[in-house]
């Protein structure tokens, strides 16, 4: 019996956690699961389709030709030295790594309760994995984005020049990721209980876009509507896409206030979507 006692355990899973408790040594232990998740998401969701990953420049393209058509010839909505085009490429971008992160991370429990039910691994590794295949996509429709943007320098003579600073566009990518991980793991514990936040989700998302500036200057909107100006000017994500054209086109409702409050708030959010998220992971296959 002593000698029972005396051996230690390489491993202890139990259902004690800390409120906050981001585990990076046994996260770092599970990077093989993590990497095969990214794998999953990037090769098997357009497995079987004809176009395959050009699916993921179909959608950023054919919604900036029609926002334009839409916002820009028809609302004559202006952009300012940006080309229209151009200009609601670049919203279309940030919005839909956002949105791909927040909308692929809000139902995590509920789409992966077979694989939560038999075997134990850090459940964050799932919301993670979801994060990171979207940035390959992400990364994917940049470079897309910096072939247009050379297209109107250099064929169309579009008098457009990066700011310096563009040398902070990492830290957008950052607070994108965040803000997307963080929502979405608030709602994927709220689903186990209430499966109406799913429709939720897919109708508020929707919404949301249009409070981001993702088809507008945030200029052009207090002009047109200043007592809602609110709404949009401390959206985290309007400061993410405004900041973007500002580093792209040196147009835009761009400060390093702002910046730092983006910054901020998505911690912020996802501080808070940890620990809801590592609360439910203790007893949501009872009521999932």
């Amino acid at each position: 019996m002593s000698a029972l006692k005396d051996d230690s355990w390489l491993y202890v899973i139990s259902s004690k956690k800390k409120l906050i408790d981001f585990n990076f040594k046994e996260i770092w232990q599970y990077r093989d699961l993590l990497f095969l998740f990214v794998k999953r998401n990037v090769i098997t969701v357009y497995k079987q389709t004809i176009l395959g990953p050009l699916w993921y420049l179909i959608q950023p393209l054919f919604t900036s030709v029609i926002f334009t058509v839409i916002f820009n010839d028809l609302a004559e909505i202006p952009t300012g030295v940006a080309p229209a085009f151009l200009f609601n490429l670049a919203g279309i971008t940030s919005w839909n790594y956002f949105k791909e992160c927040f909308v692929g991370t809000s139902n995590t429990f509920v789409s992966n309760q077979a694989i939560f039910g038999k075997v134990y691994f850090p459940r964050v590794i799932v919301p993670m994995s979801t994060v990171v295949s979207n940035l390959i996509k992400y990364g994917i429709q940049i470079l897309v984005f910096i072939g247009f943007y050379l297209y109107y320098v250099f064929i169309k003579g579009k008098a457009i020049q990066p700011d310096s600073a563009l040398l902070l566009f990492p830290v957008l990518v950052i607070v994108m990721g965040l803000l997307g991980l963080g929502f979405g793991m608030i709602i994927s514990s709220m689903t186990t209980k209430y499966r109406d936040m799913t429709f939720l989700v897919n109708f508020g998302v929707q919404l949301l876009m249009y409070a981001s500036a993702v088809m507008y200057p945030v200029s052009f909107f207090k002009k047109k509507l200043p007592s809602l100006a609110w709404l949009v000017e401390y959206n985290p994500m309007t400061t993410v896409i405004e900041a973007f054209r500002f580093m792209a086109f040196g147009v835009g409702d761009y400060s390093v206030e702002k910046l730092f409050y983006a910054v901020v708030f998505s911690v912020i959010i996802f501080l808070i979507g940890l620990v809801v998220f590592n609360k439910t992971e203790k007893s949501f296959i009872d009521t999932i």
